[in-house]
């Protein structure tokens, strides 16, 4: 029985939160020493508290700061070859708790940046700690508190994994809403190297173009998850240039790669 079978009867079961908060229990003990000597080498590293830290990652508190370090660079990279990152106003859609923005301003001349997201707890933490960007909270239905045309650049790491077909469609809408006119949106998505997760029945959904969606548990959460095909990612993205698809090759020890979706708003 592959996962993804065992994945959907937790979920039919309504237990996958207890096993995914004993898998929290358990990372908590697995990196204990190994976090308690991060914190000790660098006191000046303000961290979130473990939950919130293992819900919009994991709980390694070196990988978590270090990979945000690499991760705000790796988006970096892709955006220069775009557009000139000086000058903006940049949205960190679905933030969590701050991993990648926080590093973002050592990375670019005078942008402003903002984050948004569904978790007040996240939010909390993020407006007590995280000074020189901008936090708002966001309810999970598309409602951002921002006005139309106002970010130069958007971009959202594996929020779209943990989102409805609805709210693909509710949040594309607004996220082109408050996006200007030829402004950038960037997107991850778990494509075709996430197929092999697939039970038979959702490969044949997936392998028809349609989005595949593992329910039954609180949208928004870690749990919750989203497959999609490249076909239906081409359709979502109306009004818009595809400036690029990217699917990274999977590289041993790094876990599955996701999609990278850069296109362009046009009207």
């Amino acid at each position: 029985m592959n996962r993804g079978k065992i994945s959907n009867i937790l979920r039919a079961l309504h237990i996958l939160y207890l096993i995914d908060w004993l898998h929290f229990r358990y990372e908590k003990i697995k990196y204990r020493k190994t976090n308690n000597f991060f914190c000790e080498q660098n006191p000046e590293v303000k961290l979130p508290p473990d939950y919130l830290l293992y819900e919009s990652y994991q709980l390694n508190y070196k990988k978590y700061f270090t990979d945000g370090v690499e991760s705000a660079q790796w988006l970096v990279d892709h955006l220069s070859k775009h557009v000139t990152l000086e000058g903006l106003k940049i949205l960190d859609w679905g933030c969590g708790p701050g991993r990648l923005v926080r590093h973002l301003p050592l990375l670019t001349e005078s942008c402003e940046f903002y984050g948004s997201d569904y978790n007040q707890k996240s939010i909390e933490w993020c407006k007590d700690n995280l000074s020189e960007i901008s936090f708002n909270l966001n309810p999970l239905n598309a409602e951002l508190p921002y006005p139309d045309n106002f970010f130069d650049i958007i971009y959202g790491y594996s929020v779209l994994t943990h989102l409805s077909e609805e709210k693909h469609r509710e949040w594309y809408a607004e996220l082109f809403r408050v996006l200007k006119p030829g402004g950038i949106l960037f997107l991850t998505a778990q494509g075709k190297h996430y197929r092999i997760k697939l039970t038979e029945k959702e490969k044949k959904i997936f392998d028809l173009g349609d989005l595949v969606v593992r329910g039954k548990v609180k949208e928004g959460h870690r749990t919750y998850s989203a497959f999609h095909p490249e076909s239906y990612m081409l359709k979502l993205f109306t009004k818009a240039e595809v400036l690029e698809h990217i699917e990274p090759e999977p590289v041993s020890g790094r876990g599955i790669p996701q999609d990278i979706w850069i296109i362009k708003k046009t009207m």
